[in-house]
């Protein structure tokens, strides 16, 4: 977390461990099959083995982030105030070099797309011009678009405040929406859910976004305060459906809007990691599955007789139908497991078993 860790043990010390945990995560729930690496945490040494070592695992490679919110060891420049935003163009230009650096990477792991989240900004009034910061970040982002590859997608993301507290620069989805149009069409906007303020209308944005055919993809986790990286749903699992419900009206409407980038970006501190992603997954599953039972032709109508309690009606018909056991169905079929959870704390007793007692005396035991 942003303030402490808290090992429970067996953590993945490497990408390798990393892909192994995530090739794990995916054959108990059929819906985790690609990576989304940070750069450089997850740099590879050799793209191409751990390219090959994640086909192994029945994964693909989805967009590439760079990072130039924090410093690196050996780096020539600090992004103490900033980097694409940097009044400095020494440390600007550092920053775009590794954003075309990690499009390379991507190109070498067959992503098609990166992301690219600021902690530009200002935490106290006249620490710079707001104007002049965006502006600067305007030109080094059409400078890193130079050099996207042809089949490639740029995903820009925006949060309102942290680290930064009095002002960000992509502070919103309407300022990622005109640096994205300001780079050109392979340039969109990507919504972390939890980068918002309090009470924001996620769902709004949404439409909005796809409307304008320039929703690029998703971070999914959930917020009650400013904690922006909680377990999918584990808050809010009402409005994880209403975006859903977004989702799917634009996705069978919208022709213009290309296929969404589905991402978790989740931290904890007290769970076991990949029990924490079984249960996102399984939050996103639901709801996209209750969002696809919405009545949507019902809906239309009970809005064209602006009939609000009869939508209201055929909305919470679907969030309250329990998608679960028809969920577990089709994961089995897909030859996943029915309770991928509980068959991993199997999996994690059987593995301590064995350490303790021998592979011989457990498979007896059983």
């Amino acid at each position: 977390t942003r303030f402490g860790r808290f090992s429970i043990g067996g953590e993945p010390g490497n990408l390798e461990k990393k892909i192994e945990d995530v090739g794990l995560l995916h054959a108990l729930t059929r819906s985790a099959g690609s990576i989304s690496l940070h750069i450089p945490w997850d740099i590879p040494a050799d793209p191409l083995a751990i390219r090959q070592l994640a086909a192994e695992q029945g994964l693909l490679f989805d967009a590439v982030n760079s990072n130039t919110f924090q410093d690196q060891p050996g780096q020539a420049h600090s992004y103490k105030f900033g980097s694409l935003c940097h009044i400095e163009k020494a440390v600007r230009e550092q920053a775009i070099q590794h954003n075309i650096d990690v499009l390379k990477t991507g190109e070498a792991l067959g992503s098609k797309s990166i992301t690219i989240w600021l902690a530009d900004g200002a935490s106290f009034p006249g620490q710079h011009s707001m104007q002049e910061a965006l502006q600067r970040t305007q030109e080094s982002l059409q400078e890193i678009y130079k050099h996207l590859p042809a089949d490639w997608r740029m995903f820009i993301e925006y949060k309102p405040y942290e680290p930064n507290f009095y002002s960000t620069v992509i502070a919103d989805w309407g300022t990622a929406l005109m640096l994205a149009e300001g780079c050109g069409p392979q340039a969109y906007t990507l919504v972390d859910l939890g980068h918002h303020l309090p009470n924001t209308n996620i769902e709004q944005i949404v439409a909005t976004l796809m409307m304008r055919g320039k929703l690029g993809g998703f971070h999914f986790n959930d917020s009650k305060y400013g904690d922006d990286d909680l377990t999918v749903g584990s808050i809010k699992p009402y409005q994880l459906f209403l975006i859903f419900c977004e989702l799917v009206y634009g996705m069978n409407k919208n022709t213009d809007n290309p296929p969404l980038a589905w991402m978790i970006d989740a931290s904890h501190n007290l769970k076991d990691p990949l029990e924490d992603l079984m249960q996102s997954l399984e939050a996103i599953r639901i709801a996209y599955a209750q969002a696809l039972l919405l009545d949507q032709e019902a809906l239309r109508s009970a809005q064209a007789e602006q009939d609000i309690a009869l939508a209201q009606e055929i909305l919470q018909a679907a969030f309250r139908t329990d998608v679960r056991p028809l969920l577990r169905e089709a994961r089995l079929r897909d030859g996943g497991a029915i309770n991928p959870l509980q068959a991993y704390r199997q999996l994690e007793v059987r593995k301590q078993l064995i350490k303790e007692r021998g592979a011989e005396t457990v498979a007896a035991g059983l």
